[in-house]
């Protein structure tokens, strides 16, 4: 192993055994390829720094391992095992999403694909971050994921799994890679300070861990980083890991809490500054504000054991006892107000003046009357009042509907005001699709014409059926549409019902139908008593005969 490697490469699982935290998901891999029944694809998918990518290269290494799944390579690699540690193997193709997004790199791959492994026993494609190729990159996946070769294996990892399409998923084996727990990370970390011959204290090693949010890159990093700072065989305190990673000491959060609440204004204000002069960036204190405001609402249902590394014995004790004397309805209202300064934060000149007086309209906050609240509390646009509304009826709403993301504290599209005499009315879909014709939203009407699968329609209100094919932003874009033509906020909801055909098919069945009923009639069977060959190629009915 090369010394000079920082501790997140150095330290790099190389088997399933090495693995910490996910253990139910490496035995089921593990007994899945041993048995000789590994998935075509596979989709790891979880937070940054979990082991997503390595779980892909431990895998590509137990399918084409010179020695096998149980003799698996840990530090004597095989060729093959070494070419997919060092991303160069021919036959293990690792890709980056973000750089493979359209639908030409996806067919290059596909072509790749048609030719067999040139030395190992499977063709692998590792498709890392994989939320963020195209739309169409991912129908002409489709296909090849359901029935790829027996040679070629997909394994796909992303951050983000609700960007990937449903068709994608329901052709792999889906794994979800979950936080490390505080208590396995840190022992794991100080493990690996020992191998370093880094010395740290316990502390010192459960800030790394709460810092790195159950992350083990993160964890890694963040040490590597601690350790590299000492010197001479320096011990890493809690005092020096809180400098260098711009963290402070809880306790003293605790203490301007205690002073706000009692409205001490100077005392406040000096322990803020104190904390800022500590070189703690507004936005982090304002994070750490929202952590400790938490604790002081929720402190009697938090315990401390050897996976809480939020606060110590003293900490707890502390806000345990101020909690006691403080209305919950104050704090949450801070919550609120401390949400808003976070939002507000990146656009102010300041950051640091603009938090000392957010500390002290805090203090002032308690002397207000219940009226007076309106004036600090987080103000929606005027437009959006009727949007209020309609998601207060929106509750109605059976529980097997999904309500559409897309619809929720949208900006509102800007609208004329002289054009407000002109208010329309949409009393049905097909109104709507007239509608859309009349405006020459051309691609709203193909939508609805062709991918829409009507469940109920009502003025203020339409519910579809879920469509793979309808496109991402229809409900967004419909949704806006009827805002600025009706100038009323619609709810466009999805739900799990079947729903109508869509029109297109309703269509060609009422075209198939006249088409029947025609070849059926006296004329067209005269028709082929004379001409026998005969094609009937298109009906077309009589204007006065229509109703008939």
């Amino acid at each position: 192993m090369n010394n000079s490697k920082v501790l997140a490469l150095k330290y790099r699982p190389q088997t399933f055994d090495q693995l910490i935290g996910q253990e139910v998901i490496s035995e089921t891999i593990y007994n899945s390829i041993k048995s000789g029944k590994s998935a075509n694809a596979y989709l790891f998918t979880g937070i940054r720094g979990v082991g997503k990518t390595t779980f892909a290269r431990i895998v590509a290494k137990s399918l084409n391992c010179e020695n096998g799944i149980d003799n698996l390579c840990k530090d004597n690699f095989c060729q093959h095992c070494e070419s997919i540690i060092n991303s160069n193997h021919i036959d293990v193709l690792e890709v980056n999403g973000a750089d493979k997004t359209s639908i030409d790199d996806i067919r290059d791959l596909i072509e790749f694909s048609r030719y067999g492994p040139t030395s190992a026993k499977y063709k692998i494609f590792i498709i890392d971050e994989v939320h963020q190729i195209s739309r169409n990159a991912f129908n002409g996946l489709l296909k090849i994921l359901e029935e790829p070769p027996q040679y070629l294996r997909f394994i796909l990892a992303t951050t983000e799994i609700k960007k990937v399409p449903i068709t994608i998923v329901s052709r792999c084996q889906r794994f979800d890679l979950s936080r490390i727990k505080s208590d396995q990370l840190f022992q794991f970390i100080k493990k690996i300070t020992e191998k370093e011959n880094g010395r740290a204290t316990d502390d010192a090693l459960k800030l790394i861990v709460k810092i790195s949010e159950g992350s083990v890159r993160d964890a890694l990093s963040l040490l590597d980083r601690g350790l590299m700072s000492n010197s001479d065989g320096e011990e890493l305190d809690l005092k020096k890991a809180q400098k260098i990673y711009g963290y402070f000491d809880k306790s003293s959060l605790i203490d301007l809490f205690e002073n706000l609440f009692k409205g001490d204004e100077d005392q406040v204000i000096n322990s803020y500054r104190k904390i800022y002069e500590a070189g703690v960036e507004p936005k982090i204190f304002l994070n750490d504000f929202l952590e400790i405001l938490y604790y002081f609402k929720n402190i009697s249902s938090i315990k401390l054991d050897g996976t809480n590394f939020s606060l110590n014995d003293e900490e707890f004790n502390k806000i345990s006892k101020i909690s006691s004397e403080l209305d919950p309805k104050d704090l949450i209202l801070f919550w609120q107000l401390t949400i808003k300064a976070i939002d507000e934060l990146d656009i102010v000149n300041d950051p640091n003046l603009y938090v000392e007086m957010f500390l002290i309209r805090l203090m002032y906050l308690k002397d207000f009357k219940k009226a007076d609240f309106k004036d600090v509390l987080i103000k929606k646009d005027t437009r959006d009042k009727e949007s209020n509304e309609q998601k207060i009826s929106s509750n109605i709403k059976t529980v097997d509907q999904i309500k559409n993301i897309f619809q929720q504290d949208k900006p509102t599209p800007k609208i004329k005001s002289q054009d407000v005499t002109n208010e329309l009315i949409i009393g049905s879909f097909e109104d709507l699709i007239d509608l859309c014709n009349k405006k020459k939203e051309i691609k709203l009407k193909y939508e609805l014409e062709n991918n829409v699968n009507l469940v109920t329609f009502a003025a203020g209100r339409i519910e579809i059926a879920f469509n793979e094919n309808l496109d991402k932003d229809f409900i967004k874009d419909l949704s806006n549409k009827l805002y600025e033509w009706t100038y009323k906020r619609w709810i466009i909801s999805l739900s799990k019902k079947e729903g109508a055909i869509s029109k297109k098919q309703e269509k060609q069945i009422n075209k198939n139908k006249i088409f029947e009923d025609a070849k059926k009639s006296t004329i067209y069977k005269k028709v082929l008593e004379t001409f026998s060959d005969a094609e009937l190629i298109d009906v077309k009915l009589n204007e006065d005969r229509k109703d008939d």
